[in-house]
């Protein structure tokens, strides 16, 4: 088990590069997973929606946070039933940015949405778990995807999504991204819940972003993102490019690059984009601010962003 800047300036929504078509997938229909539904101890609404979470708390411990929390409904909404994630609905969604290899470290609430809807839309996904491959034979069989230990996951992917726990963090494998393919992009969906689930983490509260905190503990440049995204969300919201209100996602990070191919990805499953520049800056993204949990369009979020504190409030420190 694993235990473990320049001034900020919002940038713009994604668009306008045509990218080359790849092979689709065949349409699928999804089973409805029932493995983190909540139990009969944790099932209030906010229990059941906390964004940018995998599993807080241990199966069977009950999620005492106030606010969102972990966990999906046990019957899916009528919008995600009628989706199926057909290949050609996906494909309406943005511009393609070709298939890609990508890693998935976690498949919890986030971490399994993301495998659901990158699968759907043609990408090679490898997925792995705290527990070992041999326990996702189900995500497996309903997405495509392919089980791996998290020591293989990474290797030859283009995008590497490291979405466990804060505190299982610096428990991943020594060396796990190395066999990643040159310039991965590695996204952190990661965020600090000192009082639910990670304890007290000394550099993060005396004011180190958590994200920057993250990127010492595996040594590699990371992007910030998906960390105040509601899971359900991933499945449910994700509208074609020019859809007014379209749902936008802060995206932090220093390499320019990576950071592209990460909003590129993410207009491709469906949602605008705002810059929120360098890892830095990436505490506006951090619970507690206005845009944690926020699903507003591209002007909501930048000026959500606008208004963070670094300041941390009482629930969300040590």
């Amino acid at each position: 088990m694993w235990t473990r800047r320049p001034e900020w300036t919002p940038g713009h929504r994604c668009g306008g590069t045509s990218f080359p078509v790849r092979r689709e997938r065949p349409t699928r229909t999804l089973k409805w997973p029932t493995a983190n539904a909540p139990s009969s101890a944790d099932t209030t609404e906010k229990a059941r929606q906390r964004p940018g979470a995998d599993r807080i708390f241990p199966r069977g411990e009950r999620n005492s946070v106030s606010g969102p929390g972990v966990g999906e409904p046990t019957e899916p909404p009528r919008s995600f039933v009628s989706l199926h994630f057909s290949p050609l609905l996906s494909t309406r969604l943005a511009r393609k940015v070709g298939s890609m290899k990508i890693g998935i470290i976690g498949a919890g609430n986030i971490g399994g949405n993301l495998t659901r809807r990158l699968t759907a839309l043609g990408h090679e996904v490898e997925v792995a778990n705290s527990r070992g491959p041999q326990t996702l034979t189900a995500l497996a069989e309903e997405t495509g995807a392919t089980p791996v230990t998290a020591s293989e996951a990474a290797k030859g992917a283009q995008v590497v999504v490291v979405t466990v726990p804060l505190k299982a963090v610096p428990d991943l494998p020594a060396g796990f991204l190395d066999g990643a393919a040159e310039g991965a992009a590695v996204i952190d969906t990661g965020n600090y819940y000192p009082q639910q689930r990670d304890g007290r983490i000394a550099a993060i509260e005396e004011g180190l972003p958590e994200s920057r905190w993250t990127e010492q503990q595996i040594g590699h440049p990371v992007i910030k993102a998906f960390n105040g995204t509601y899971a359900q969300d991933i499945l449910d919201r994700g509208r074609p490019q020019g859809t007014p209100g379209r749902q936008a996602l802060p995206v932090s990070g220093d390499d320019p690059t990576a950071k592209q191919a990460v909003r590129d990805l993410i207009d491709e499953l469906g949602f605008d984009t705002v810059d929120n520049g360098g890892l830095d800056d990436s505490w506006r993204q951090q619970p507690g601010t206005p845009v944690y949990g926020n699903r507003g369009d591209v002007d909501a979020i930048v000026k959500a962003l606008s208004e963070a504190s670094p300041e941390r409030t009482a629930e969300w420190r040590a």
